[in-house]
């Protein structure tokens, strides 16, 4: 177990997680909504410091990272825990463990036991040894995702600020819920963000997320101003998400920020607890995509198919093929420094 940076004291042994948006006023020997940060006699402690429940070695458009050092591996890991509950989500195994073993402590009244419960999930592996692996492995990134990264925060706080020093790249993978202290404390570590938005209506993230739509707005508007990469993954869902309208909703709210973030706009495949939904047709897809063109984004991109078209990177301007790609085949063809090799057009992300 390992103290947390990001949480506060209160009175009657209490303390409150400013991790993420959620802002748990959490008791004795209770847990936050994660599931993997515990109070301890009026201290918190992050349970899975140390502890990765799954990684792995990854190219980087698996992310999906589409501008942000195109065709590179990137070392992905996450822990048990998730500070969302959605019932389609495709990594349950991991993000709802810690939740589904609190729900039996509590019943067993046995709270006290979460701390060493959960660490039992995931195997040892420390900053040090995250970092030598890509030193020695010649891996430019480190992915935090599988969950969301932010509940456990100061396990990859101190791996970044050790990447960092060895010229090695970090990247989140998000649900868009970091509270400010938290971005403001990465900002000189974190090069890149991808971040889930999975609606644009509040009711789909209360029923199906356990979330609020408008903290994770929020979020978006800070990691822009803070001048960290970010691309935008929304997983087009049939019947819940995928109108015409609510489409539009999201790419007019991305293309007001900045027309340069990318979007991805990814296939549903039935998983979880949400086995109803239909796989998403290629031709939602390709309607989104329009949607997001028109809106005036001039990165949109369709995932979780093989469609070369939509996946390749064009110059906005002259609509030369910059970067072509075929699920995870990636060829740089007209990409020069961060510009069009054709037009000299420059080209928004993180390119070396």
């Amino acid at each position: 177990m390992h103290e947390p940076i990001l949480y506060k004291k209160l009175d009657s042994n209490k303390v409150v997680c400013t991790a993420c948006k959620h802002k748990c006023v959490i008791g004795p020997d209770n847990t936050g909504i994660c599931g993997v940060r515990q109070n301890k006699n009026g201290k918190l402690y992050l349970l899975v410091y140390g502890k990765a429940a799954s990684f792995n070695i990854d190219p980087i458009e698996k992310k999906p990272l589409y501008h942000f050092l195109p065709g590179t591996k990137v070392f992905s890991l996450g822990t048990v825990g998730c500070n969302f509950a959605c019932s389609f989500c495709q990594n349950w195994d991991i993000s709802q463990a810690s939740k589904e073993l609190k729900l039996k402590l509590l019943k067993e009244k046995k709270p006290e036991l979460m701390g060493v419960e959960v660490s039992k999930y995931g195997y040892d592996l420390s900053p040090e040894k995250i970092v030598d692996i890509c030193v020695k492995g010649k891996i430019p990134s480190i992915a935090y995702t599988y969950n969301e990264p932010i509940i456990f925060f100061e396990y990859l706080y101190d791996t970044s600020k050790l990447a960092h020093k060895k010229n090695i790249k970090n990247v989140f993978v998000s649900n868009g819920y970091e509270s400010d202290d938290a971005l403001e404390l990465m900002k000189p570590y974190l090069n890149g963000i991808n971040i889930d938005l999975k609606s644009f209506s509040d009711e789909f993230y209360r029923k199906i997320c356990r979330a609020e739509l408008k903290h994770v707005l929020e979020t978006i508007k800070k990691v822009h101003e803070l001048g960290i990469w970010m691309e935008i993954t929304t997983l087009v869902i049939p019947g819940k998400n995928d109108s015409d309208s609510e489409l539009r909703k999201i790419a007019d709210f991305i293309s007001g920020i900045d027309k340069n973030i990318p979007w991805h706009v990814s296939a549903f495949h039935p998983d979880y607890r949400m086995t109803d939904a239909e796989i998403t047709r290629h031709t939602t897809l390709h309607k989104a995509v329009k949607i997001g063109r028109k809106s005036g984004l001039k990165y949109v991109y369709a995932g979780n198919i093989i469609d070369e078209d939509n996946e390749s990177t064009r110059c906005p301007s002259c609509k030369a093929v910059l970067i072509r790609r075929r699920g995870y085949l990636v060829e740089i063809e007209n990409l020069k420094n961060g510009k069009c090799a054709k037009c000299n057009e420059k080209i928004a992300g993180v390119w070396g």
